[in-house]
């Protein structure tokens, strides 16, 4: 009999494992980015200071450092402002494809050594990290190496000329970047590749190698192939999300010199956990794609309902939402930009802030009964990630009049969907999950 025990239990177990389905799961930094939702991303290069410079229209014509200088620079009031509009991370640009770098690097001359701005002894990037440890924001380093003006290079990371030695000499520049980058200022939350990684048998650097050995930690915008914290483009710069958007995906690449991923959507049977950023500038259809500063352009601001709009359709859509921050010419956050991100974080805290109620569990059918009717804007759907994405469709309904009428359907949910119901009368709201790969662990039903 007690043979005959131990067979049943070892079959038992044998059973329970085979229905256990087989997901692609997130590591902990891919959780823990996916829970911080919003970030900031600045942008301050020598274009602020000379207009008429655009890198790849003049391509013989390259500003002096000496035309850098913002002279009133406050990183304190740079993150301050992210934080205000909600922002839990940001990424300073420091180097983008002009070549100039805002650290004072030892890899070439065109940096903030050789500029006004404080005598040449500044650091922005070091300033940067300070203010986001004091206002205890996540801080995150954008340095590409795909495009730099001053060593003639462009997408995907080569030299223009060709010439291997001008390449090898470029390749020697962006590791002695990054090394200082990742290495000298403490761990990064995130780390941004615009452009993407151009591998090694193309002609890059070994970039793998790199990242797992300086910053092993941080999540990768578009990291090299083979990276565990990667991270995707949704595929333009408008804050919209395609839906649905998987957190799974085919490969973990996107942009050119690097595997391209089918479509924008992800894959729900894809092989790696690779979720969506949506990146877009506060200034629409500004200067030089609204990333940069130009004077007087504060009517390209986006509106507070503009911006909640991209919030429902980039965190709504289980993607996180960058939103890029112009740098004047003094050094600071424009005034007129700073108010509208402090309004947009007042419009995300009144919306999403008293709840109607709230549920959670695993399992097929979810409901929430108000005690009588009343208007519901948003239900907040969250998918516990951690044992995967198992949702593959799903009904909401909201009860009218004693009955229950179908308001939408969808499919991903992921970290995050938010359902649009435009303020309709409802007395309860039940979710039906219809299919998905096991059991359905619903982390978070929710309306407001």
């Amino acid at each position: 009999m007690k043979i005959n025990f131990i067979t049943l239990f070892i079959v038992g177990v044998q059973l329970i494992s085979c229905n256990q389905p087989k997901l692609v799961l997130p590591t902990q930094s891919q959780m823990e980015w996916a829970d911080a939702e919003v970030g900031a991303l600045f942008h301050l290069d020598v274009q602020v200071f000379e207009p008429d410079y655009e890198w790849r229209k003049t391509r013989d014509y390259q500003p002096d450092a000496s035309v850098f200088d913002p002279q009133e620079l406050d990183t304190d009031q740079w993150v301050s402002s992210a934080k205000a509009a909600g922002a839990t991370y940001a990424v300073l640009v420091a180097k983008h494809c002009s070549g100039f770098s805002l650290w004072p690097t030892k890899a070439h001359e065109y940096s903030v050594k050789n500029s006004p701005w404080k005598n040449g002894q500044g650091d922005i990037v070091k300033d940067f990290i300070a203010s986001c440890k004091k206002y205890e924001v996540k801080p995150g380093l954008y340095a590409s190496a795909s495009a730099n003006a001053y060593f003639h290079v462009d997408n995907p990371g080569l030299v223009l000329s060709g010439d291997s030695e001008e390449q090898k000499k470029y390749n020697e520049v962006v590791e002695t970047q990054l090394t200082e980058l990742w290495s000298e200022y403490g761990e990064l939350f995130e780390i941004w590749f615009d452009g993407g990684v151009l591998p090694p048998e193309k002609g890059g650097i070994e970039m793998l190698s790199l990242v797992e050995k300086y910053q092993p930690d941080a999540i990768a915008f578009q990291g090299p192939f083979g990276f565990e914290n990667n991270i995707r483009w949704v595929g333009n710069e408008n804050g919209v999300a395609p839906y649905p958007c998987w957190a799974t995906a085919d490969s973990t690449t996107t942009a050119t010199g690097m595997v391209q991923i089918k479509g924008l959507n992800g894959d729900p049977s894809g092989k790696y956990w690779c979720p969506g950023e949506a990146d877009f500038p506060l200034r629409k259809h500004a200067f030089q794609g609204g990333w940069f500063w130009h004077e007087g352009e504060e009517g390209t601001i986006r509106s507070v309902d503009d911006l909640m709009e991209r919030y429902v359709e980039t965190v709504g859509r289980n993607t996180n939402m960058l939103l890029g921050i112009v740098i004047d010419d003094r050094g600071l956050v424009p005034d007129a930009d700073r108010e509208r991100l402090e309004e947009f974080g007042n419009e995300v805290k009144k919306q999403f802030s008293k709840t109607k109620g709230q549920t959670q569990g695993t399992g097929n059918f979810y409901e929430i009964d108000f005690e009588k009717s009343q208007k519901v804007k948003h239900v907040l759907i969250q998918e516990d990630i951690s044992k995967g994405e198992r949702v593959r469709e799903y009904k909401l309904y909201g009860k009218e009049d004693g009955e229950w009428k179908l308001v939408n359907t969808g499919s991903s949910i992921g970290h995050k969907r938010i359902e649009d119901l435009n303020d309709e009368d409802f007395s309860a709201i039940k979710l039906e999950i219809l299919k998905s790969e096991g059991n359905p662990i619903i982390r978070n039903l929710e309306c407001y």
